[in-house]
């Protein structure tokens, strides 16, 4: 037990800014390790962002408690997903080689590229909250689900793909070297859970939501495939963003 507190603790300290206690015994794989529990982290930021949608609604009509909605999933994370998605879309779409694109994905700048897919990505998730006005409780269970399947999705990528990278110069080694099958199903069963109260409310809507993340995220994963090999972290997070954005606009269009 006291293992799997210390993974879990990894896990949100990897993937959000919230102050996370000094880890007994840190152990440079647990980051790896720690990947289970990434759609439980992702529920976390969800849950938060839901709760800030829904106390916003109380005092605001119109795109202002998505735009809060949003805006709180990015300050809890360090707008670490949306940083990959940028880096990918200026990868991805700007380089001629899979070297040259994976030294595009590396650069610290936003281009043209990335700032656009930062732009459509934020747009796009306010959008679908606010076409969801009127189900605000189908909204918030919404947002948890999106965001730990997307943590899910991304879990599913390191386990199935390969690693594209340079593994001597990659900033988490032991991340680099993927998942086991045993802990991809684990986070998979996590992201379910995160997605079972929308699934309860509203099963047709739910799966809808599940199969455009999916489909979103699946896209973004074969296209990296195909230009670099395989993922790097930069692509996870595009793969976590995609997802978060197929669910949203695929249940705002079955909620309408």
């Amino acid at each position: 037990m006291a293992r799997q507190i210390a993974l879990f603790l990894t896990a949100l300290q990897f993937l959000t800014r919230i102050p996370v206690p000094a880890i007994p015994g840190f152990q440079p794989d647990w980051t790896a390790r720690s990947a289970r529990y990434f759609p439980v982290v992702g529920a976390l930021v969800g849950a938060v962002s839901a709760a800030v949608l829904a106390g916003a609604s109380q005092l605001w009509s119109g795109p202002v408690p998505a735009v809060l909605a949003v805006a709180a999933a990015i300050a809890l994370t360090g707008a670490f997903h949306e940083d990959g998605l940028a880096d990918s879309a200026d990868g991805l779409g700007g380089g001629q080689t899979p070297a040259r694109r994976l030294e595009i994905m590396k650069d610290s700048r936003i281009g043209t590229f990335g700032a656009l897919a930062l732009i459509l990505s934020v747009a796009l998730r306010i959008g679908a909250l606010q076409a969801m006005a009127h189900a605000l409780p189908l909204a918030v269970a919404a947002l948890i689900g999106a965001n730990g399947g997307g943590r899910g999705a991304a879990v599913l990528i390191m386990g199935l793909a390969p690693y594209a990278g340079d593994r001597d110069r990659t900033k988490v080694k032991p991340t680099a070297d993927g998942v086991t099958g045993r802990e991809t199903f684990v986070a998979l069963a996590f992201a379910a859970l995160a997605v079972a109260p929308l699934a309860l409310a509203a099963p047709g809507a739910a799966m809808a939501a599940v199969i455009a993340g999916a489909a979103g995220a699946a896209f973004v994963a074969l296209l990296a495939r195909r230009l670099i090999g395989g993922w790097v972290g930069d692509v996870l997070g595009a793969a976590e963003q995609a997802f978060e954005i197929g669910f949203l606009l695929a249940l705002a269009a079955v909620l309408a």
